[in-house]
């Protein structure tokens, strides 16, 4: 039996016995040609780039209708490297100056891009390494006329084994016939990742020697949760696990019959838990585990992976369509968060050193009011379908409130000269994630209807730690102490002034942190849909009194370790 370490990728525990996929190579010897055979040779990469380009389409429409929108939008990445000018006019080039075998050639200039993409040291941009990679194979093997074999005709339940699984094949995994996956490469924020959560598949990625320590037909233990696999594990440790599996089960059962109803503590406090949302069509998600509005509707990926900007009446129509699909439930629609690690090309954003202390959020929204505009006219004409409000990114000071404000009300006039009807009482909120708001969130909430914390930004602002790079990632610590006492001051500088204070961050779904949050006071908790039902659960079992206690205690330690341990003590107490 050994034990191999990795990065947890998607939650679970699975026992099953391992599929191991062979790394896909292409031997593809260089071929002299004559000047007669170039044009065959660029119609046969054309034939192969068209076929390509259809079966990443075909897959797109099956997983958009399996898995949902989201989730088919990622291989829009895909579609873009088939349409890479700069990639495609060298290929031909170099055929025509060369003379030599297409395949040959393509293979060379697909080396050269993925060897550029690996070097930079955005951890966001070197994932994209993998769609580079799935595309060049899928055009190659057109090219050279083989199949593949899909992991879609799997019989039995496995264990996929793989140096990497690029987001076609782990989109072509059935959930009957896949029982988790484990790879040598890969992050938190990879694709993979993101469609294993969705397949609600456990995955460890990153597992270095996985596929040199793993055999097909091993039986392994997979804990999607801590990160950990287990090869051929012996019979005690087998029963140990099959019984937390069993335990988990369990848990998740007890968490689904509480989805409907309220989050209210023991001691009779009604704690607000709402849904982060990306697309429109999440919304069935959040009423199907019982989220009570969306207090966080991300709209910059309404921009993305299109040419030109949305119109005001595209905005309109999906604002509209959630709001009158939550009504009565409140709905925070979060204006462009453009920058840091989202980059809109239609936009000739210039490239920056920090992109995420550059020129991002609400920066660039009020040096563009005429982008800035059209979505505000678009939130406001919605408001009247629904309980909308609206809230600005990346507010760092009074001044941008009021700036963000008076544009505000500028789009305001505008409709009411038109005669178009919209809330005039429509709150507008701020979201705290710069320190400097955070410390001066008692000026802001002056002027704020609501505040909501952004932890995922606050944290690594505070703590100076890049959140995408692997090797600060230990100093990203939730729990810190100053990340604690800047939560404080912000609740209770909002309670001070009469209003509410909510959490959008990946801190409000970890249940260790929801104690302490709950205790310093926070009013509502928006996260992703499916750990709804988990966090109303934990509500339900305590009081705030209890939560109040284990807050006063959680700031008086001095090391963010200390914070986490005593945070999930008190949590295994209070779940039993």
């Amino acid at each position: 039996m050994i034990e191999l370490k990795g990065i947890a990728a998607a939650a679970g525990i699975s026992v099953g016995v391992a599929y191991k996929v062979d790394k896909e190579e292409f031997i593809i010897s260089r071929q002299d040609i004559s000047e007669a055979q170039i044009p065959l040779e660029i119609q046969l990469f054309e034939d192969a780039l068209i076929k390509t380009r259809r079966e990443i389409i075909e897959l797109q429409k099956k997983i958009g209708l399996k898995m949902g929108k989201a989730e088919a939008q990622i291989f829009d990445a895909h579609l873009l490297v088939l349409e890479d000018r700069m990639l495609i006019e060298e290929v031909i080039s170099r055929l025509k100056k060369d003379k030599l075998n297409v395949a040959f050639i393509f293979q060379e200039v697909l080396k050269k891009y993925v060897s550029i993409f690996a070097k930079i040291e955005d951890e966001y941009l070197k994932e994209r390494v993998a769609d580079i990679n799935d595309v060049g194979k899928r055009v190659l093997r057109n090219l050279l006329g083989k199949e593949k074999n899909s992991l879609s005709e799997l019989k039995n339940k496995v264990v996929i084994v793989a140096h990497d699984l690029s987001p076609s094949d782990t989109a072509a995994m059935h959930k009957k016939s896949v029982a988790a996956f484990v790879t040598d490469i890969g992050g938190k924020t990879s694709h993979t990742a993101i469609m294993a959560k969705s397949l609600e598949i456990p995955a460890v990625v990153g597992v270095e020697d996985a596929t040199n320590s793993i055999n097909t037909g091993d039986m392994l233990i997979v804990d999607g949760t801590l990160g950990v696999v287990v090869v051929n594990p012996d019979q005690k440790t087998l029963k140990s696990y099959y019984s937390e599996e069993q335990k988990l089960k369990g848990v998740t059962e007890k968490f689904l019959f509480t989805k409907g109803l309220p989050a209210i503590t023991i001691d009779g406090v009604k704690i607000e838990i709402n849904a982060n949302i990306e697309f429109p069509d999440e919304v069935s998600a959040v009423k199907l585990h019982g989220g009570e509005g969306i207090g966080l509707y991300r709209t910059e990926f309404f921009y993305m992976n299109r040419k030109d900007s949305p119109t005001e009446d595209e905005h309109y129509r999906a604002y509209k369509y959630v709001a009158e699909e939550m009504n009565p439930w409140p709905v925070i629609i979060r204006t462009l968060d453009l920058g840091g690690d989202k980059f809109l090309s239609q936009f000739q954003i210039p490239y920056e050193m920090q992109p995420f202390l550059g020129w991002r959020a609400i920066r660039f929204c009020l040096a563009r009011p005429e982008i800035f505009k059209v979505q505000l006219r678009a939130i406001l004409k919605a408001s009247v379908h629904g309980n909308l409000k609206l809230m600005y990114p990346m507010i760092s000071g009074i001044e941008e409130l009021r700036q963000a404000n008076k544009i505000l009300n500028e789009a305001k006039e505008e409709l009411r000269v038109k005669g178009i009807l919209f809330d005039e009482d429509i709150q507008v909120g701020a979201m705290i994630e710069v320190p400097s708001a955070a410390m001066t969130a008692d000026i802001l909430a002056e002027e704020a209807d609501f505040f909501s914390i952004g932890s995922n930004d606050l944290i690594q602002y505070s703590l100076a730690v890049d959140r995408a790079n692997e090797k600060v990632a230990y100093l990203y610590e939730p729990s810190h102490p100053a990340i604690l006492r800047l939560i404080k001051n912000v609740i209770d500088s909002a309670h001070k002034a009469n209003i509410n204070v909510g959490m959008c961050g990946e801190m409000a779904g970890e249940p260790s942190f929801a104690l302490i949050l709950l205790g310093l006071g926070l009013d509502e908790f928006s996260i992703p849909p499916q750990i709804i039902p988990e966090l109303k659960y934990l509500i339900r079992s305590m009081t705030l009194a209890q939560a109040k206690e284990i807050a006063e205690a959680a700031l008086r330690f001095s090391t963010g370790k200390e914070v986490e341990e005593y945070a999930q003590a008190k949590l295994r107490e209070i779940l039993k």
